[in-house]
């Protein structure tokens, strides 16, 4: 299924109007990444969008423009092998170029400026960010299916799966095999060149073994080499705590979902109680999911609502927490806006936020939920299930 062009169109034109907004007096902006790519070309070729402040944006092609051609309606898309076509072919460039500062390796750079003449790179990474941030009719149809994949697999399907004696690796691979039979595309993508098949998957206190990613929760891994997945020694026992925190993809589009079950008997009564509230912190945020809303307010009002004592392990656990409720979600899980200081722009309708609430219990693991939720007048609507966790699998 190509992009409609009508997407294409309006996704540069905000872009656009956007760099006029905040970057004013701009002459020429560059994307290289293929995230980006795919935003605005429909397409994910290595090669380079030129987007001009006045005149056509094109796409030079490096490999594959057959590829390219064939499955993008973009209006032009021309084939080079160097950034010296480019230059032929573009003539005079400004000495100033807008580009990923976040994303281009310093070689790539390199090989740019060897051919074309620019002398000063800003960054245009903040203005794509929030470009993608509002999704379409046509992006929000994507993410709900993918919600509904999410909300299938997470609710109906997973306490069917688990089973006493089973190991982390063992339900892992059951379970990616699962979401794929559904529909999921078998990918989840992260900002900052970061890829995962589905997520974090853990029993018990493996949920909260701290890990390089900012997240409130854990998985002990397969191996330092291979901190991901699961432990192929650690075994499904009664009274633990499983937690499934994944990731669901269809046709580039993400949800985020978080789900967990008792499995054999009850977890403590204590850490019943922390999940009820996490579960109550998400339900108040979603209400406030609507636009105008300004996220780093929702944050602070949130937390200066809870106690010291419910605040000890919230949103991680020890010395591994997070500054965050929530954050963006669309082609790359870790998206803007996010709930959290320093986030001052006021929601707008179409924004789509994952909201996760968690807290670690010592001895138990990771209590919480998660749901991805789409901005709208009434607040937040949930893409991907309404179950407040804590499924009984006895």
């Amino acid at each position: 299924m190509k992009v409609p062009l009508t997407e294409l169109t309006d996704r540069l034109n905000r872009f656009r109007a956007r760099m006029d907004k905040t970057q004013p007096g701009w002459e020429l902006a560059a994307i290289t990444d293929k995230i980006p790519l795919y935003y605005f070309t429909g397409t994910m070729q290595d090669g380079l969008l030129v987007i001009p402040q006045g005149g056509e944006a094109i796409f030079w092609v490096r490999q594959s423009y057959e590829r390219a051609t064939g499955e993008s309606l973009f209006p032009d898309i021309r084939k080079m092998r160097s950034y010296r076509d480019i230059a032929a072919g573009m003539g005079r460039l400004p000495s100033t170029v807008y580009l990923e500062t976040d994303l281009v390796p310093i070689s790539q750079l390199k090989r740019m400026q060897k051919h074309l003449p620019f002398t000063d790179v800003r960054p245009v990474d903040g203005v794509v960010s929030a470009v993608r941030a509002v999704k379409s009719r046509y992006e929000l149809a994507l993410m709900e299916h993918a919600g509904k994949i999410h909300r299938r697999v997470l609710e109906d399907q997973v306490p069917g799966m688990l089973s006493e004696g089973i190991d982390e690796i063992t339900f892992y691979c059951d379970l990616y095999s699962r979401m794929m039979t559904e529909g999921h595309q078998g990918i989840i993508r992260f900002g900052g060149f970061n890829e995962m098949v589905l997520g974090e998957i853990g029993f018990g206190t493996s949920t909260i073994c701290p890990v390089c990613v900012d997240t409130p929760g854990g998985v002990a891994g397969m191996h330092p080499s291979v901190p991901q997945m699961g432990n192929p020694e650690r075994k499904l026992r009664k009274g633990d705590l499983v937690v499934v925190d994944i990731g669901c993809g269809y046709k580039g589009y993400q949800t985020d979902k978080t789900l967990s079950y008792m499995f054999g008997k009850p977890i403590p009564e204590q850490a019943i109680e922390a999940h009820l509230r996490c579960v109550d912190i998400q339900d108040e945020l979603a209400s406030m999911l609507r636009p105008g809303a300004v996220p780093s307010e929702l944050y602070r009002n949130i937390m200066a609502d809870l106690e010291p004592e419910f605040l000890k392990n919230f949103m991680g656990f020890g010395e591994h927490r997070v500054k965050f409720l929530g954050h963006g979600i669309g082609l790359w899980i870790d998206e803007t806006p996010v709930i959290a200081e320093g986030f001052d722009e006021p929601l707008e309708e179409g924004m789509v936020i994952a909201l996760e609430p968690k807290k670690g219990i010592p001895k138990v693991g990771l209590v919480g939920i998660e749901n991805t939720f789409a901005v709208t007048p009434q607040g937040g609507r949930s893409l991907t299930g309404k179950s407040s966790g804590l499924i009984e699998v006895y």
